[in-house]
């Protein structure tokens, strides 16, 4: 069918005004960040009267951006990787065999994604606060306390995502790899992976996301070593002052591994969002 004008100038319209929607705040926040702190603190305008980029070089002093940084690419990158890792293995049991439990495994999994996440927070704080003074492990206040809270998040649905994914791989593929003799190990890493490459990228940027930009529990279960960026943020509001355009030039400091990532793997990413629905 072809598009009639009306047609094309709503879309021309509605477009323009999602684009507008997301492109001024992201000018407001690169304006904010070259201005001086008393012209952000000022009435607002729409260009830097004074344009500097000094707020890019007091960021990292004012608080220690560079620990918050490298703690969330740490906790985000091992969550992100032990989440695939182990959906990997899970989604491709449920999509492939058949075994007992098998529905009520696939239900519980799909179901923990239905509780909120604060619901789990206090519990969460006791255990590893408990299990600290009882074996001597550090999980609270610890990367590794964060990196298993998680990954426990991240799991079930990487692991729902994949099983979708893993269905739309046709099973002749297996099959012939199993007359070639090979066996379920090597069916999985030689013939399934390698086709289901979109949907293992679709799943790691997930878990990274969830774990890059989480703030519930970063900000109960951290101290100041291992605090992540979306808490220590923060910390560019003081007791006597707010530093508006360091947090603006942080903000978009912060954002460029996920946005270049996220830039990088778009093909795979929404192909593997997509396959998994049609099969």
């Amino acid at each position: 069918m072809r598009e009639t004008a009306a047609e094309r100038w709503s879309r021309r319209i509605v477009l323009t005004l999602l684009a507008g929607f997301v492109l001024v705040p992201l000018y407001a926040m690169v304006s904010s960040a070259l201005k001086p702190l008393r012209d952000v603190q000022g009435a607002f305008t729409w260009w830097p009267r004074h344009p500097t980029l000094q707020a890019f070089v007091d960021m990292w002093s004012t608080v220690p951006l560079g620990r918050y940084l490298l703690n969330s690419l740490l906790v985000a990158s091992v969550a992100a990787i032990f989440s695939v890792s182990v959906a990997i293995f899970a989604a491709y049991a449920v999509s492939r065999y058949r075994f007992r439990g098998r529905q009520v495994f696939s239900v519980t999994v799909l179901s923990t994604q239905m509780f909120p996440g604060i619901l789990f927070l206090l519990p969460l704080f006791l255990i590893y606060v408990n299990l600290g003074n009882a074996t001597g492990i550090a999980l609270y206040a610890s990367r590794t306390g964060l990196i298993i809270t998680y990954l426990t998040f991240s799991l079930p649905f990487s692991i729902w995502m994949l099983v979708g994914y893993f269905d739309s791989i046709p099973r002749g593929l297996d099959e012939a790899a199993q007359v070639d003799g090979a066996g379920p190990l090597r069916t999985l890493f030689q013939v399934v992976l390698p086709a289901a490459v979109p949907g293992v990228v679709a799943v790691t940027v997930y878990a990274f996301m969830t774990a890059w930009g989480e703030v519930l529990f970063a900000s109960v279960l951290t101290n100041e070593d291992s605090r992540t960026l979306a808490v220590g943020l923060q910390g560019y509001s003081t007791q006597f002052n707010v530093y508006w355009n360091q947090v603006m030039a942080a903000s978009l400091v912060v954002s460029v591994p996920v946005v270049a990532g996220f830039l990088a793997l778009q093909r795979f990413f929404v192909a593997g969002l997509t396959a998994g629905a049609v099969k």
